[in-house]
């Protein structure tokens, strides 16, 4: 596996400890992930200062709301040079293509489709009112990201494969809800380990507690990089 198929997530409350992981390991992680939790409270600057640094940022807000919304929040974020950028399909084909034109203008970002939470599985879209067992479910949102114009979607490991075979290989993948031999599954439902992801046709993984609270994390993250 190479560096750059590995995403670190930044899960985390603190942005002087967020900006601590990535001086520390930006040579050899290819993106930080930055979520809800640390761009709710610290928004753009942090993203910039990551940034400044050199680092590749993995944006990960899911956007879901109204096609014009939605498009001028992409634009707004693209101008802080990020490379990926997660958005809900479930938000239509009309957001979708929004958000497409949107970026056009910034080849830098990469628009992300997010399927089927990784948390969720059959039971629970039963409960939400889907007739689709997750992966059907995942299949279906992902073929209309791709007719929407989507350069890539998230999606769990237990996907991936289905996915390449169904809308070939153009497509970037990255799986969440990966899991390093023996650790734990904390709050995802559909997991595998990095080795297994990245066999299975992902081109990137996102790990963040496994890292995080590694006794040594480098030498977890030599593991995964050496798996």
């Amino acid at each position: 596996m190479h560096s750059d198929q590995l995403i670190l997530a930044l899960d985390m409350p603190d942005d002087r400890e967020a900006l601590s992981w990535v001086d520390r390991f930006s040579g050899r992680i290819g993106y930080f992930k930055v979520g809800l939790q640390l761009f709710t409270a610290y928004g753009p600057p942090l993203v910039r200062e990551i940034r400044q640094r050199g680092a590749k940022v993995f944006l990960d807000l899911k956007l879901h709301d109204i096609p014009n919304t939605v498009a001028k929040a992409v634009e707004s974020v693209c101008q802080l040079d990020i490379q990926m950028l997660t958005l809900h399909t479930l938000g239509g084909r009309s957001m979708m293509e929004a958000a497409v034109r949107a970026a056009s203008g910034h080849p830098q970002t990469t628009l992300l489709g997010v399927t089927v939470l990784t948390h969720l599985d059959d039971d629970d879209l039963r409960v939400l009112g889907f007739d689709h067992s997750a992966s059907g479910q995942v299949l279906h949102l992902a073929r209309l990201a791709k007719e929407a114009g989507l350069c890539g979607l998230v999606c769990s490991p237990q996907e991936v494969r289905h996915l390449r075979q169904q809308l070939g290989a153009d497509l970037i993948l990255v799986t969440p809800g990966v899991r390093p031999e023996g650790s734990a599954a904390d709050d995802q439902s559909r997991i595998a380990t990095p080795a297994e992801a990245i066999l299975n046709g992902s081109n990137h993984v996102v790990i963040g507690r496994p890292i995080l609270k590694a006794s040594d994390p480098s030498a977890m993250i030599d593991s995964i990089l050496g798996a």
